[in-house]
């Protein structure tokens, strides 16, 4: 009986202790969009938030072309869950990605427009990321489009 309350005593401090801190609500939105000159690299750096991403992977899966990022700007913005939404001028997708070690993983892929975004910019619109083209407006999340285009 006294190894077993001996036992039952030991996990609890043993449970107690692996326990995960948890700070909690947290937001991880950035206000306002990036809108990011693509290097000859193929790299954007946003100074403000410390990020530096290689977009050249971004630009080859929605062009099928290794040198379609020359020149080029990307729209990223960061939501409340910490999803990073990017896109650029002539994308018919928005990419949703997270952070995982060193790397941006891709979340998602939203398929906007068969024509290509002319003039995309993003905007804060908690718990939304508006995507605005001209006049055509409408709420992403991570998981895709929220009650469809405006």
């Amino acid at each position: 009986m006294k190894r077993l309350l001996i036992l039952f005593l030991f996990l609890i401090l043993i449970t107690a202790a692996c326990s995960v801190l948890r700070l909690q609500p947290a937001n991880f939105s950035w206000p306002l969009e990036s809108v990011l000159s693509v290097d000859d690299n193929g790299k954007v750096a946003e100074d403000r938030y410390s990020i530096e991403v290689n977009t050249i992977g971004l630009f080859f899966e929605e062009f099928q072309d290794s040198l379609s990022y020359r020149g080029k700007e990307v729209r990223m913005i960061r939501d409340n869950q910490g999803f990073y939404f990017m896109t650029a001028s002539n994308f018919k997708n928005v990419y949703v990605f997270k952070a995982d070690e060193g790397k941006m993983v891709q979340e998602n892929k939203i398929f906007i427009s068969e024509f290509g975004l002319q003039t995309p910019a993003f905007n804060q619109r908690d718990p939304y990321i508006e995507l605005v083209d001209g006049t055509s407006k409408m709420n992403l999340t991570y998981k895709g489009i929220e009650g469809g285009s405006k």
